[in-house]
């Protein structure tokens, strides 16, 4: 059955990675998903970058999370910000030590080797193939896309500004490139 073999590739693959990101994350005292955690944080925008946003990504529960919030924050890898509209949310930021951490761990070092061969052999059709494969399950799922913000449905322009039309803010021109929890994809 290929649909099976393409599932089992799949989750081989992850299996993988999932150890080698272990062994990269051991000598820091950390987990894969601490480094899963840092990387979704660098590419949240200002909407998404709350211990439930993160939670939501990483599919943890909201105890798990901030127990795995406090191990990043007392390694000094991410800082806590009040919200300036909202005390009751909290924004998480890396750190300069967060981010030099993300650079050399994650993804793997036997990643980004691949990477590299991959790019003749393919690799922008993989990469559709599994950016419609992502979509599929979301929406079979009913889970939040996490998409790019200029991706997304609600995504506007008003007198030459990035416009979210969901939450009606304007937005700073590098939180469009980054995912947001609020993401829904853009029909053609």
């Amino acid at each position: 059955m290929a649909n099976k073999r393409v599932f089992d590739l799949i989750e081989r693959i992850s299996a993988l990675l999932r150890s080698d990101s272990r062994r990269h994350a051991m000598p820091h005292e950390l987990q894969p998903v601490h480094l899963q955690a840092l990387d979704y944080l660098s590419r949240a925008n200002c909407f998404s970058d709350t211990p439930q946003a993160v939670g939501e990504y990483l599919g943890l529960t909201k105890g798990n999370m901030s127990q795995r919030m406090s191990v990043l924050e007392k390694l000094g890898l991410i800082r806590k910000e009040s919200d300036e509209r909202d005390a009751r949310v909290v924004h998480l930021h890396l750190t300069a030590p967060g981010k030099r951490l993300l650079q050399l761990t994650y993804p793997p070092s036997s990643w980004r080797d691949l990477e590299n061969r991959m790019r003749s052999k393919g690799a922008r059709a993989l990469e559709e193939e599994l950016t419609e494969l992502l979509h599929g399950l979301v929406a079979a799922n009913d889970f939040r896309s996490f998409g790019q913000c200029k991706t997304c449905r609600f995504h506007q322009r008003k007198a030459g500004q990035a416009f979210c039309g969901l939450l009606q803010v304007e937005l700073e021109a590098d939180q469009t490139e980054k995912i947001c929890r609020e993401h829904q994809l853009a029909t053609a």
